[in-house]
């Protein structure tokens, strides 16, 4: 692909104090042909009023209620005419100028590539020097997902033409519509991805996964009923066995301090 256009999505609710953040990473990004749409779901704080001194510079701000998570990220999809589409929550930020730019590189190194799965890491504290946890995406394998586990969502980028394959997010789910998403696009279409643990995202520790011991529970229940309605075979003892494996993306010793540029 030649200068291709990326969109990149942002979803909102109540994000006054982190979603300007999101939005300078995407506008300092070097790469010259991004398509920038924030699909807020009728915001009771001062969401709006961060996003409105960027707003000649964002592609698209839609402010309406939504039915959840993933209604909105199927708002943003069905706006995004990119021919790369890539997500980045309002919580969430690019580390550096440069990530664009080299997300485009390794599709345009790779022939037939339909996406692309990059690591993310994830901060406490609001403190961007030291991550409690890496989440690297060369490290995902197939057969994870009857564990309930997924390559990261935020450093998922796809094609249009693949998502036409794979299709919207199923906004039934109020947790785990990403894991389904993924799960179809990489097991049931067999996308075209290639791993790189390249990091693309910083995440705040947070978010309807990670919010207590009921929103884990919920969790766990839908990752394990998208397996079963997409006919692979799964329980609830290796569902809950995934939490070994997340041990091993700990930061338990950490060497060195490097702050986010």
């Amino acid at each position: 692909m030649n200068n291709p256009k990326v969109s990149i999505i942002t979803i909102c609710f109540n994000a006054e104090k982190t979603i300007g953040q999101t939005i300078e990473s995407v506008l300092n990004q070097q790469y010259n042909n991004i398509e920038y749409i924030i699909i807020d779901g009728a915001s009771k704080d001062n969401t709006l009023s961060v996003i409105e001194p960027f707003r000649l510079r964002i592609s698209k701000v839609i402010s309406e209620p939504d039915k959840g998570l993933y209604d909105a990220f199927n708002k943003g999809l069905r706006l995004a005419t990119g021919d790369i589409i890539g997500i980045l929550n309002s919580d969430d930020f690019y580390p550096n100028s440069m990530v664009i730019q080299k997300v485009v590189n390794i599709f345009n190194n790779n022939a037939g590539a339909e996406a692309v799965s990059t690591s993310v890491q994830i901060f406490k504290n609001n403190q961007f020097i030291q991550p409690f946890r890496t989440y690297k995406a060369k490290n995902f394998k197939l057969w994870q997902f009857r564990f309930g586990m997924q390559p990261p969502h935020p450093g998922f980028f796809i094609t249009k033409e693949a998502l036409s394959k794979v299709g919207y997010y199923n906004d039934q789910y109020r947790i785990s519509g990403d894991f389904d998403w993924l799960l179809r696009a990489i097991l049931l279409n067999k996308v075209k991805t290639i791993y790189d643990n390249f990091i693309t995202v910083y995440m705040r520790d947070g978010g309807l996964s990670a919010s207590g011991f009921s929103s884990k529970k919920r969790m766990n229940q839908e990752n394990l009923k998208s397996l079963r309605s997409n006919g692979i075979y799964s329980n609830q003892l290796l569902i809950y066995s995934k939490y070994l494996f997340k041990i091993f993306q700990l930061n338990l010793f950490p060497t060195s301090k490097k702050k986010a540029v």
